[in-house]
């Protein structure tokens, strides 16, 4: 299985931006589709983006949709999440997914292909009032 390693998280204020990075180990990272998810303290592990493993299909959780983009750089084993106009509810540990798969990334989501996949250690992202 490919090995995942998050970076980019921090501490930011509200409206700040971040970008968060997943390398990814292996010759065939361009054959996943990826994800991020993200976990709050005392919540469930949440949704965040999908991307499909050309980077031409995206997909994301309404909370985010026109604050955050998903992208990936096949060359570089690497998929980001920049995160936009930030919010202190956008607090949480970031988890980033990689599901060996041809499939969008709305399909990798809604058949739940994540839970089949690799996941990293996380990055923790804090955004302050």
């Amino acid at each position: 299985q490919v090995q995942l390693v998050e970076s980019g998280g921090g501490l930011v204020q509200a409206g700040g931006s971040l970008r968060l990075s997943c390398a990814a180990s292996g010759r065939t990272f361009s054959s996943y589709a990826m994800g991020w998810f993200r976990q709050a303290p005392g919540k469930e592990r949440e949704f965040v983006a999908a991307i499909n493993w050309s980077g031409g299909n995206t997909y994301y959780a309404d909370s985010v949709k026109g604050r955050f983009a998903i992208s990936r750089d096949n060359a570089k084993n690497t998929v980001y999440l920049q995160m936009n106009n930030l919010k202190p509810e956008d607090t949480a540990v970031y988890y980033c997914n990689a599901v060996s798969t041809y499939y969008s990334g709305s399909y990798y989501y809604n058949s739940r292909l994540y839970e089949s996949g690799s996941w990293g250690q996380g990055t923790q992202v804090t955004v302050s009032s």
